[in-house]
């Protein structure tokens, strides 16, 4: 990253950022997270879901055949609060949860072909909306944006998400 880095807006040393810049960029990630997660949301209310179905969804179909542990730690949500999101998308078809192969007291979880369909439109509507914003932002602001989103998680975290980007590729 140079020391030198300036804002194409303003050309503000990005070292040292005010108050009001910062409060301007935090302003903004709450509102592009709403329009993110607008069009699955209303997707999710036409079937009775939520943002915790949604994210159960996604991640299970990143990674196929994961574990309800590492859903878990994945999502970072209560065993309770996961379980009541699984036990509704098991019993309307969208995830099947298989006993392990290696530990038979592990449980699979696998998307069914009804879940996939659903997570396809979550996502494609995602997809939509991130293509729009990083064709008009150009290849530098995606790159410096995909920096400033990983350099936000914590250690643990960005572990995590490091670990599934590595499976991905």
């Amino acid at each position: 990253m140079a020391e030198r880095a300036t804002s194409a807006m303003g050309g503000e040393n990005l070292l040292f950022l005010t108050d009001e810049q910062l409060r301007k960029g935090i302003e903004a990630m709450f509102f592009a997270y709403r329009g993110f997660t607008a069009d699955p949301d209303r997707i999710l209310e036409t079937q009775g879901y939520g943002r915790a179905h949604h994210r159960a969804l996604h991640f299970i179909n990143r990674t196929h055949g994961t574990t309800v542990n590492n859903l878990l730690s994945t999502l970072g949500v209560t065993k309770q609060s996961l379980n009541r999101v699984l036990r509704t998308l098991i019993e309307d078809g969208l995830v099947e949860s298989r006993v392990g192969r290696k530990d038979r007291r592990e449980r699979n979880l696998y998307l069914t072909e009804k879940g996939e369909v659903l997570e396809r439109a979550l996502s494609e509507a995602q997809r939509e909306r991130m293509r729009a914003a990083y064709r008009a932002a150009g290849p530098q602001a995606v790159a410096g944006f995909r920096q400033v989103l990983e350099a936000m998680m914590d250690d643990e975290i960005r572990r995590q998400y490091n670990a599934m980007r590595d499976r991905r590729t």
